[in-house]
């Protein structure tokens, strides 16, 4: 998932299906490279979290998302493929947002998530540094935020969405 196009917007997912299908060209390792696009990314982020809950999620998806890198051809090295510390705060992000949405049908969950400043692409940047998020220890290893702690409270004062 590229970090350099944070202003990118995405059309809403209109059906189910669709999400499902991302889901599971995912888990089988036969989703096209070209759909593997930060919507899908939090599609299948939220998905998991929904279903196994935060701590399993985030293994599974660890696990998840480097074994597609590698069937896909993307490497999963210093400069590309798995991000930890992304990978970890997005499905955080997910955690909480399934905490203010979580009856809604899955279409509307992953299109309010996607849509939603904690699930854009530029809202991980309230709480890290560009530099310090794109550096190669926080791509292989959780690195805490440098701007603003991943705090409920603080959100809530934000009125963040």
């Amino acid at each position: 998932m590229s970090m350099q196009t944070p202003g990118r917007r995405f059309p809403p997912f209109d059906a189910e299906d669709a999400i499902l299908a991302i889901i599971e060209g995912f888990r089988t390792r036969t989703l096209p490279i070209a759909a593997w696009t930060h919507q899908a990314h939090l599609a299948v982020g939220l998905w998991h979290v929904a279903r196994f809950g935060e701590t399993e999620a985030q293994a599974l998806l660890r696990d998840g998302i480097r074994s597609y890198n590698e069937a896909v051809g993307t490497p999963n090295n210093d400069m590309r493929g798995y991000h930890e510390t992304v990978t970890l705060y997005y499905s955080w992000a997910a955690a909480r947002y399934l905490e203010t949405a979580p009856a809604l049908p899955l279409v509307d969950r992953v299109n309010g998530f996607v849509e939603s400043r904690l699930g854009s692409k530029d809202g991980i940047f309230m709480f890290w540094s560009r530099d310090l998020l794109l550096s190669v220890d926080a791509r292989r290893a959780w690195i805490a935020p440098d701007l603003m702690p991943l705090d409920v409270a603080a959100l809530k004062a934000m009125a963040v969405d």
